[in-house]
């Protein structure tokens, strides 16, 4: 036992082991630090987070942006589509305005025409076929003006409803544009870079590209946090329903505005033709009146001239007005009367013929009288008759010149005969 060395520790066991716990110890914190580096070498940030970051967000506020202006640019041409159809719309209200306008001015005229027919003279005054046209045109002019109306009041509402739509684009367009201040791009490389299968277009684009482009994408799509958000959606949709709206709208206006000039046209040259036919008529009234007043005339010429020789053989019957012209061949007791008369029964009907003879001729003369006086009658009354159809027909020919004066329609309402 004496040759063999026994190692012994000279220090403390306690101070030994505290020694060696704090060298592992050392040990795993080393490991865990170098475990913990080779972690941070694969998932810490780099030395440039700042910048990546930066980038990162730069990117997405591009992105979002490019789509925005993309929507904006749908937005926007929208907005024009809309300001055009206002333009059109209005341009067809100022011609409605204007028909209605024509249409009450020859509302006017037929009115006018018919006061100026109530002028003529009473024999003139029957209801004819002239008076038939003139109610008929009336009659479809009232029609017309109602349907004219309509179609104004239609065309105030429907520019109405446009005006809301453009408002909510124009609304709609500043909300989106507000992220837009840094950007320089036009709307036309906008909105070609929006569609990034879709080459560059060409300065004549087709209308359905337009509206290809210029469509909303749909509910479907629509983001209330993203760039096509559901109030832009529905403020495309809106504009175009009343865009689509106005087009069909401004179609009827030139058919109706078309049926009704064709109807004033045919209605206005009936009239004219039917007042012409009348004017012809009565001025062949007039001609034929002219020859029968001359017929009467003569008439009554042959029975002045009779009455006169009928006057004149009364005279030479009843005899001299003093017994003293009488001549001795004339006297009813003449010599040879006297002789004749010393037979009895020998009474001669001289006197009784004479008498009845004067009879005779006095009631020619009566006749012939009474009938100068019908015959004068007549004539005042086809003198008065020629002098009424004189002023029908002045009358009458004075409303065509007056129709047609005015069928141009380039005079006021207010304006004087």
């Amino acid at each position: 036992m004496m040759g063999t060395k026994v190692l012994t520790t000279v220090g403390p066991e306690a101070w030994r082991n505290s020694t060696l716990k704090g060298i592992k110890l050392s040990q795993t914190i080393a490991q865990k630090s170098d475990k913990n580096c080779d972690i941070g070498r694969c998932f810490d940030p780099l030395p440039h987070l700042r910048d990546t970051v930066a980038q990162l967000s730069n990117d997405e506020i591009h992105r979002y942006t490019r789509e925005v202006r993309g929507v904006v640019s749908r937005l926007r041409e929208s907005l024009l589509e809309t300001n055009e159809e206002i333009k059109s719309l209005t341009r067809g209200k100022e011609a409605i305005e204007k028909t209605l306008e024509h249409t009450r001015k020859d509302l006017k005229l037929n009115k006018d025409s018919q006061d100026i027919r109530l002028s003529r003279p009473a024999k003139e005054r029957e209801h004819d076929g002239a008076d038939d046209l003139l109610n008929a045109e009336r009659s479809h002019l009232l029609n017309c003006k109602r349907a004219l109306e309509a179609q104004l009041r239609s065309v105030q509402q429907q520019l109405h409803i446009l005006d809301l739509a453009r408002k909510r684009l124009f609304a709609c367009l500043e909300e989106r544009s507000r992220v837009l201040d840094l950007l320089c791009h036009t709307v036309s490389s906008a909105a070609n870079g929006a569609n990034t299968n879709v080459s560059t277009s060409t300065n004549h684009r087709s209308k359905s590209m337009m509206e290809g482009r210029i469509s909303r994408l749909g509910a479907s799509q629509a983001d209330p946090l993203g760039p096509y958000t559901p109030e832009v959606d529905q403020a495309l949709a809106d504009a175009s329903d009343a865009r689509a709206r106005s087009a069909y709208l401004r179609k009827e206006l030139r058919d109706g505005i078309e049926r009704t000039e064709n109807l004033k046209q045919a209605a206005h040259k009936s009239v004219n033709d039917g007042l012409t036919q009348k004017v012809s008529e009565t001025v062949t009234l007039k001609q034929h009146l002219g020859v029968t007043l001359g017929e009467n005339r003569h008439a009554i010429h042959r029975a002045q001239r009779w009455y006169d020789a009928t006057d004149k053989a009364r005279s030479y019957s009843v005899g001299p007005v003093m017994s003293a012209d009488l001549t001795t061949r004339e006297k009813l007791d003449r010599p040879m009367v006297r002789i004749f008369q010393r037979h009895p029964g020998t009474q001669l009907p001289e006197a009784q013929q004479i008498i009845q003879g004067t009879d005779g001729l006095l009631q020619s003369l009566t006749a012939t009288s009474r009938n100068i006086g019908l015959l004068r009658l007549s004539n005042l009354r086809l003198y008065d008759d020629i002098r009424t159809k004189s002023a029908a027909s002045s009358i009458d020919s004075g409303i065509i010149r007056l129709r047609r004066r005015r069928s141009d329609h380039r005079w006021n309402l207010g304006e004087a005969f």
